[in-house]
């Protein structure tokens, strides 16, 4: 079956265009909204994509309808692929349904990842230049070592549990347990 999205970005504008297109293209069903793309609340996007099942091609006029952005895009068409709903863009005239279609869809999730791929990079050279400089990221850690000598000598009195103690340090049980973790002499 063929399910039909049309979007548009503000109240004052209309859909006319896409509808026409989508019942050209014999959309049996179609979801209709006005919605930013860069939202990621979409209802009508979200109830399209329960309802798809296998064998169901969604049909869009144009594929910034159905994602803003190219990570976008490429998250919703695996969606659909783990599904075997097929996507169809009448616009770009990709159609992966086709063998041609789905290269010229996988270029794009290629060029996609080699993007994510450059960033990861140049994130990780950033971290480490911090690290060379003495910067260490990340949280602060909730306990020092004042706090844990602290937290030693109350529970070696037996007379404090470890909630307790806690409580007296004003963090978790769970942060407590974990800064005891490979420590054997409390």
């Amino acid at each position: 079956m063929k399910i039909g999205y049309a979007r548009v970005s503000t109240d004052i504008q209309e859909t006319d265009l896409q509808m026409d297109a989508l019942k050209r293209a014999k959309c049996v069903r179609v979801y209709e909204e006005k919605a930013s793309g860069a939202k990621a609340d979409r209802p009508e996007l979200m109830r399209l994509l329960d309802n798809a099942r296998k064998g169901d091609v969604v049909v869009v006029w144009k594929l910034d309808r159905l994602a803003r952005s190219l990570r976008q895009l490429i998250d919703t068409a695996v969606l659909l692929n783990e599904r075997g709903v097929e996507l169809l863009s009448l616009t770009e005239n990709i159609n992966t349904t086709t063998p041609t279609g789905k290269l010229t869809f996988h270029l794009f999730a290629a060029l996609a990842e080699f993007e994510r791929d450059i960033l990861r990079q140049r994130v990780n050279a950033g971290l480490a230049a911090a690290r060379r400089r003495g910067r260490v990221g990340g949280r602060p850690k909730a306990l020092n070592e004042s706090d844990m000598k602290k937290a030693r000598a109350l529970l070696r009195s037996g007379e404090y549990t470890r909630v307790q103690v806690a409580a007296e340090l004003k963090v978790s049980r769970h942060t407590l347990w974990r800064a005891f973790l490979g420590e054997t002499d409390h």
